[in-house]
């Protein structure tokens, strides 16, 4: 582990970057929507909100941590033997588009592919999520703690979907097992929004497939400061190789069977 004042010192940047990013995408918006291009299908999209507020977060990167690597979701990058900082520059684009106001910058310190600082912060709210490894996670100044439901009938369980229509179809058959086994589900369209409300006790868990570093590396952080029971993707067995699973301890294991059995982990 990073001595506290070093990790604290990449959190505080991971903040203000994201802070500077959020302000620009949440102003350029009626403009930026106008310019829209698609990734892997027509319904992965991305504005030119995204590729200006990644080489904005690149940008004061580059002046305040020279020498570091970046990965973004944009402009891509190769991991580095010190820190690496993984971008999202809008987690949310199609919620963006829309004008759906839960979309969110993400951006995590990483050592050997370990995250050790982030923020994720909402440009419609101001809300700033952020934690620094052994140091907790946060919503501003308020300290936060995860959800202890006494068991999965009242748990509340947050997913996503992939842009792929057919694993979609079989995401959505999976989760509709499932959901006679707890309160509900949510889904909001934002890993790293899903992450932060796991840590803040909004929602109970959060599971999904196929989701990219820079989506979980600073929420997965900011839960597992929080107290949740945290797999990224290859640690989560039986849920699927690229699954990340982030979950309240209290319901970790029944919920994972129910997942399991539900097929979460065969597609």
């Amino acid at each position: 582990m990073w001595s506290d004042s070093r990790v604290r010192d990449l959190a505080e940047i991971a903040v203000s970057i994201a802070t500077e990013a959020a302000h620009l995408v949440h102003t350029t918006r009626p403009t930026a929507i106008t310019a829209v291009d698609t990734k892997t299908t027509s319904t992965d999209v991305v504005t030119a909100a995204d590729k200006a507020a990644e080489e904005l977060i690149r940008d004061r990167l580059a002046e305040l941590r020279p020498g570091d690597a970046v990965l973004g979701e944009e402009a891509g990058g190769t991991p580095g033997p010190g820190i690496t900082w993984v971008v999202d520059p809008i987690d949310g684009t199609v919620n963006y588009l829309y004008g759906y106001p839960w979309y969110a910058i993400s951006i995590a310190a990483q050592v050997d592919g370990v995250s050790v600082a982030g923020a994720v912060v909402e440009p419609e709210s101001g809300r700033t999520w952020w934690a620094a490894q052994g140091e907790g996670a946060w919503l501003n100044n308020t300290r936060l703690s995860v959800s202890t439901p006494a068991d999965l009938s009242v748990a509340l369980l947050a997913t996503g979907f992939s842009y792929s229509a057919p694993r979609r179809r079989a995401q959505a058959t999976a989760i509709a097992k499932v959901l006679g086994k707890v309160r509900d589900i949510r889904r909001s369209g934002s890993a790293a929004l899903d992450l932060c409300a796991v840590a803040a006790g909004w929602v109970d868990a959060y599971c999904e497939r196929g989701l990219s570093r820079w989506d979980w590396a600073a929420g997965a952080l900011i839960a597992a400061e929080a107290g949740a029971h945290i797999e990224l993707p290859g640690e989560a067995v039986g849920l699927g190789v690229d699954a990340i699973y982030a979950v309240t301890p209290t319901i970790a294991a029944p919920l994972r069977v129910a997942l399991m059995d539900a097929g979460m982990g065969s597609f």
